[in-house]
C-alpha cells in the first residue's frame, strides 16, 4: 500500500523528517517497520506541537496513514502485540547496523553502508515507542550516528577511514546538510536527492548467515553478527566461528520458588525480554546466546532475582 500524501512538513517537525523518509522507503519491503516509524513520528510530533494549525493538519494526515496501515495489517502480530513489534523493529535495526559494521571492518566504505549506520540509529529512536532503550541500544545509536558522520566526512575530504571502533570525538552527523537539494517531505514518494546526498536505500534483503563478531565489536552480546551474502566480503575476510555452548546453571535444576517470592510487572517484562532475545538469537542459529537468555528468564521467574 502506497502511503497517502502528507501536507508539507512544518518546520517544528524537522527532527522527525528522516524517520518519515525511512518509513516511505520501507513501505513495500518492511511495512511493519514503516508503521512504527510513523508511530514514532506521530508520538514525537504530538509532544513537539499539537496546537498550531499546520502541525495539527500534518498530524491528522499522519494519523490517517497509521489507521490505514493498522487496518491493512491488523492480523499481523507485530502490529497487534508490542513485544512482537519491538522484536521485529529491533532485529531489523540490528541487521542494518551489523551489515554496516561488517562492511566497515572489511574496509568496504561506501554510501550504502553510511546510510545503513544512520538508518539503524533512526530505527533505534523508533524503539522508544515500546519503552526506555536498553544501555546497549543507546550505545549502538551513538556509535552508528557517529560512524555515519566520521566515514562520510573522511570520504568527502579524500581521506581513508579507519575501520572498526575508534575514539568518538569531534564528529556530528548533519543529515539535513547531506540531503540538500532534496525536496521537503510532502508526498508518498521520496524525491531524488542531489549527488552529495545518500543513494537510495539499498540494504540487501536476502537471507543472512550468522558469523562471529570480532573482539571489540559494538554489536550487543545478545545479538549475533550477520552479513548479507552479496556484500562483496569474501570468505577470507570473515569466517563463521564455532559456537561455545554455555553450560546450564546446575542450580536451576533444583531451584524452587520460595513462597514469599512475588514477581512484579517489571519482572515479567524483563523475563519476556530475555525470551525475546533468545528467540531472536535462534533465528540466527546462535545457540549460546539463546541458552544464556533463557537461563536468565528461568532464574528470574523461579527466584525473583536476576
Amino acid at each position: 500500500m502506497a502511503a497517502a500524501p502528507l501536507p508539507p512538513l512544518p518546520p517544528q517537525f524537522k527532527s522527525i523528517q528522516h524517520h518519515l523518509r525511512t518509513a516511505q522507503e520501507l513501505d513495500k519491503r518492511e511495512p511493519v517497520v514503516a508503521y512504527y516509524c510513523r508511530l514514532y513520528a506521530m508520538q514525537t510530533g504530538m509532544k513537539i506541537d499539537s496546537k498550531t494549525p499546520e502541525c495539527r493538519k500534518f498530524l491528522s494526515k499522519l494519523m490517517d496513514q497509521l489507521e490505514a496501515m493498522k487496518k491493512q495489517f491488523g492480523d499481523n502480530e507485530a502490529i497487534t502485540q508490542e513485544i512482537v513489534g519491538s522484536a521485529h523493529v529491533e532485529n531489523y535495526a540490528l541487521k542494518m547496523f551489523l551489515y554496516a559494521d561488517n562492511e566497515d571492518r572489511a574496509g568496504q566504505f561506501h554510501k550504502n553502508m553510511i546510510k545503513s549506520f544512520y538508518t539503524a540509529s533512526l530505527l533505534i529512536d523508533v524503539l522508544t515507542v515500546f519503552g526506555e532503550l536498553s544501555d546497549e541500544n543507546v550505545q549502538h545509536r551513538k556509535y552508528a550516528r557517529w560512524k555515519a558522520a566520521y566515514i562520510h566526512n573522511c570520504l568527502k575530504n579524500g581521506e581513508t577511514p579507519q575501520p572498526g571502533p575508534i575514539g568518538m570525538e569531534g564528529e556530528a552527523f548533519d543529515a539535513e546538510r547531506e540531503e540538500a537539494g532534496s525536496s521537503s517531505l510532502h508526498s508518498g514518494t521520496t524525491q531524488p536527492s542531489s549527488s552529495s546526498s545518500y543513494e537510495a536505500n539499498n540494504i540487501p534483503t536476502s537471507n543472512y548467515t550468522g558469523i562471529h563478531i570480532p573482539p571489540g565489536a559494538h554489536a550487543p552480546a545478545n545479538t549475533p553478527a550477520e552479513v548479507p551474502h552479496n556484500t562483496g566480503v569474501t570468505s577470507n575476510t570473515i569466517q563463521p566461528a564455532a559456537q561455545n555452548i554455555p553450560l546450564v546453571d546446575p542450580s536451576l535444576y533444583s531451584a524452587q520458588s520460595a513462597g514469599e517470592v512475588r514477581l512484579t510487572p517489571e519482572d515479567f517484562a524483563r523475563a519476556q525480554k530475555y525470551c525475546k532475545y533468545a528467540g531472536s538469537a535462534l533465528q540466527y542459529e546462535d545457540v549460546s546466546t539463546a541458552v544464556q537468555n533463557l537461563q536468565k528468564a528461568l532464574k528470574l521467574l523461579i527466584t525473583g532475582r536476576e
